[in-house]
């Protein structure tokens, strides 16, 4: 987009752009972590307290992903809208 208008977009496009890309590593961080803690739960039984705090933690990453998805759809709305020839 930034070819497009021959100008360089506002830092904030990026810095959202970047901070969608890191929510998404956390999620499948706390993905991998959830996969681990089920593997082990089925070998040596229930821990229950340890279980429910990884699911809660993938919870609060997909929480995150979610608001940083709107942000970035939303800067991206602006940024090709900028670019538009008027």
């Amino acid at each position: 987009m930034e070819r497009l208008c021959s100008s360089p977009l506002h830092e904030n496009i990026s810095t959202a752009l970047d901070k969608h890309l890191e929510s998404i590593h956390v999620v499948q961080a706390r993905r991998k972590d959830e996969i681990v803690n089920a593997s082990s739960r089925q070998r040596h039984g229930p821990p229950r307290c340890q279980d429910e705090r990884v699911v809660l933690a993938l919870a609060v990453a997909l929480r995150a992903l979610c608001l940083a998805t709107r942000k970035v759809r939303t800067m991206l709305w602006s940024a090709f809208q900028m670019t538009l020839p008027k």
